[in-house]
């Protein structure tokens, strides 16, 4: 592929070093991060000195880590999304009519990205917050969002990934969970049960721009023990429908 004239390649190379550090790095030595990046050395240095100066990292000792500088990036995005403003005390009420937690998130290449979170129970042995990403294709709310791309894209997509089961419900065929996506995409919810992890049971439904296409997607999630897929078909999904429609026209 030819490479765009305007990209800037020293950016790119800035964007990777931050996007190194993460839960198993959250901090690393001038070699640690070059290695991580791929980049030499000399580079990393630079780079890395650049976002100290510009308060994104923090160098204490050999070690570099993130500031909280980098937040401002983070506030930034939802800042310019209105409508999770609009959604956030919609989301509050449901997860306060039916005691269990709702969620929103938008699909990002392979995953979702948690934009905003009312928990109720906890259910999950992860801690879910706003920037949290899952496998969108294990999800309620990537499935949802997922419908949406034409087949090249979404196969491109699926390819690229490395199915793995993290439950024995998993569904872990390529054309099963095309099937299962394309099915929730004509019903307007998906739902899905223990996939991801043994006792978590989601419903989720997208959120529309005036286009109608998905922006985001809602989901309300509980534990298998207490609430059967019948039960979120007929209690949950008619609320979830009527905030996500009302989301919906808030979208720009």
């Amino acid at each position: 592929m030819q490479q765009d004239k305007e990209f800037m390649a020293t950016l790119a190379k800035g964007l990777a070093v931050l996007g190194s550090f993460d839960k198993q790095r959250p901090a690393m030595t001038l070699s640690q991060a070059a290695q991580a990046t791929g980049l030499s050395r000399a580079t990393a240095r630079r780079i890395l000195r650049t976002l100290v100066v510009l308060g994104y990292v923090t160098q204490s000792g050999r070690q570099f880590s993130l500031s909280s500088g980098i937040l401002k990036l983070g506030f930034a995005y939802l800042a310019t999304q209105n409508w999770i403003e609009q959604a956030a005390p919609l989301m509050r009420q449901l997860s306060e009519q039916f005691h269990e937690s709702c969620s929103a998130a938008t699909l990002e290449g392979t995953e979702i990205v948690y934009v905003a979170r009312f928990p109720a129970r906890r259910i999950m042995s992860v801690t879910l917050a706003v920037g949290t990403r899952l496998p969108a294709f294990h999800t309620s709310l990537g499935r949802v969002q997922l419908g949406f791309l034409d087949d090249a894209e979404f196969w491109r997509r699926l390819r690229s990934l490395r199915i793995e089961a993290f439950t024995s419900s998993t569904i872990t065929d390529l054309q099963a969970l095309y099937e299962r996506v394309q099915e929730d995409h004509a019903q307007g919810f998906s739902i899905v049960d223990e996939e991801l992890e043994r006792g978590l049971r989601s419903i989720a439904v997208p959120v529309l721009d005036r286009s109608g296409q998905a922006i985001a997607a809602l989901n309300v999630s509980t534990h298998s023990t207490r609430t059967t897929r019948n039960e979120m078909r007929e209690r949950f999904l008619p609320s979830l429908r009527a905030v996500a429609e009302q989301i919906s026209g808030s979208v720009a």
